[in-house]
């Protein structure tokens, strides 16, 4: 039997509601989102002892958390997701355009992801971009890690204060970072030059493009970058995971 026309409607729009919203979840992704005054927050649930430890920031966060049983968790997260039995649904974070949030001083690292899927390591790179002071993340809209309760768990409140921006073609992004004065370094494995040495001969404004682990940058994506640039391993074995390469290539960058 064919469903009525509404009924169809209301089903769609509570599907497109859900895309809408995000359930963070874990002690530290909530207690940086309820401190965070951008952050639109909706709805709050935790158990007693998760409201005793984050009774400190809840009062300012202006929202009224439901407490909820441990064994009768009603928050729609994924079974396997630690929770620490705290979670809040808030809406996605708008930082609005790339070139918004770059200041206007000569030394800047911004980091670009070329297809990085995977929440963990984007997380993972989010807190290394903030502890060595990058000024942004820019991923494309598509196959790339959006903002989930696992990458924010992960990023452990950097998700909060870093920009992570989505841009609807990583190429012309590229494009408009080197017209805003920025050397865009691809790491690549097999490239002539190390990174030391491509950071050596570089201008103060860098940019450093990652691809994904096994399919590394795309063709386009290397062939938009000014140089591309290998980090120098002692050993025979010189393949890092995405995150770990970020936080090495973010410390030498930084370190100039």
């Amino acid at each position: 039997m064919k469903r009525p026309n509404r009924i169809t409607r209301h089903k769609g729009r509570r599907r497109d509601s859900s895309r809408d919203t995000v359930w963070l979840f874990g002690f530290h992704a909530v207690r940086h989102a309820l401190s965070n005054p951008a952050r639109e927050k909706l709805r709050l649930v935790l158990t007693k002892n998760a409201f005793d430890r984050l009774s400190d920031v809840i009062k300012d966060s202006r929202i009224e958390p439901e407490i909820a049983d441990a064994r009768r968790f009603p928050a729609p997260l994924d079974p396997a997701s630690v929770h620490q039995g705290a979670a809040l649904e808030v809406k996605p974070l708008d930082w609005g355009a790339l070139e918004n949030l770059l200041p206007d001083h000569r030394s800047l690292v911004v980091l670009c992801l070329d297809r990085v899927t995977d929440p963990h390591n984007v997380g993972a790179i989010l807190r290394s971009a903030e502890v060595f002071g990058a000024s942004a993340v820019v991923a494309p809209v598509r196959h790339s890690a959006p903002e989930t309760g696992a990458l924010a768990k992960s990023a452990s409140g950097a998700l909060e204060r870093l920009p992570y921006v989505r841009v609807r073609n990583l190429a012309s992004a590229l494009e408009d970072l080197r017209l805003r004065g920025f050397f865009l370094i691809g790491l690549d494995g097999e490239a002539d030059v190390t990174l030391e040495a491509a950071l050596a001969n570089a201008p103060g404004r860098i940019a450093l493009v990652l691809g994904a682990e096994g399919q590394g940058l795309r063709m386009k994506t290397r062939a938009t970058c000014d140089r591309l640039a290998r980090i120098g391993a002692i050993g025979d074995f010189d393949s890092l995971n995405v995150s770990n390469a970020s936080a090495v290539a973010l410390y030498a960058a930084t370190q100039r």
